[in-house]
Parts: C-alpha cells; sequence; structure tokens
C-alpha cells in the first residue's frame, strides 16, 4: 500500500469525492481505498461563497471505502490548505472540539449593529414616533 494524500476524484457517476487517500496496487489490479470520503460543493451567492459538505454515502457506520479504477474518470491530489481544513474539522472525532472563533460552542450568538439589529421594537416604535409628532402639519 502506498502513501496516504488527500484527493479529489471524479467518479464517472458524476460525483466529486474528497477523502484521504491511499492505493493497493496488489496483483497489478489497483484499487483506490477512501478514508472519510466527504462531496464537497461550493456555491456563490452575490459576494459570498462558501462550501456545502456532506458525507458521501450517509446511511452507514463505515469509514473506508475502496474504489476499481474504472469507476473513476480522474484522480487529483489537493493541498490546498483550506479544504483540507474543512475536511479535517468536518471529520474531526468530537464535533465540539474546535468550533470557529466566531461562533461560541453553544451555537448561540447576539445580535449586533453589523447584523442588522439596531434597536428593540419598543425603542424604534418610540424613536419613530417621536419624529412624527416633531413635523408640522401642513393642513392647518
Amino acid at each position: 500500500m502506498e502513501e496516504e494524500f488527500y484527493a479529489i476524484i471524479k467518479l464517472v457517476s458524476g460525483e466529486e469525492v474528497m477523502a484521504l487517500v491511499s492505493v493497493d496496487d496488489n496483483d497489478n489490479d489497483p484499487i483506490i481505498i477512501l478514508q472519510k470520503p466527504l462531496i464537497l460543493k461550493m456555491n456563490n451567492y452575490a459576494n459570498a461563497s462558501f462550501i456545502k459538505v456532506k458525507p458521501w454515502i450517509e446511511l452507514t457506520d463505515e469509514d473506508i471505502f475502496m474504489i476499481k479504477l474504472d469507476k473513476i474518470i480522474t484522480i487529483t491530489e489537493t493541498n490546498n490548505q483550506r479544504i483540507i481544513d474543512i475536511y479535517n474539522n468536518y471529520n474531526s472525532e468530537d464535533p465540539e472540539s474546535s468550533p470557529p472563533p466566531h461562533i461560541p460552542s453553544s451555537g448561540e450568538v447576539s445580535l449586533d449593529s453589523k447584523m442588522g439589529y439596531i434597536s428593540s421594537v419598543k425603542d424604534a416604535r418610540k424613536r419613530l414616533e417621536a419624529l412624527f409628532n416633531l413635523k408640522p402639519n401642513k393642513e392647518s
């Protein structure tokens, strides 16, 4: 068995899978071994982009899968540290181990003015009523 490397694999089914890969070349019939394969999909919206991550096979507890070469269109090794970090973070044993730094481990985020929160409804109503009452009445 050869050395492990991170790779993105395009299958004949059209799926693109990322995994930690090794090659078993016994009997001149190579088999690709995938460890914890994921489907990563890039989504772009207006000025932002994000990567959607999900398991390649969702309804199993297995971590290792084998694929014959005739089911693969191409394999490319990836050294993109951002993608490798996403892969490792998703596959970490303890999902609570390393939440992103801007999100508390509880998952609750308090609102602030950067998110569009300016005031409560009660305070906004008072300010708007005060502005409305200050305007001169042109009908009189």
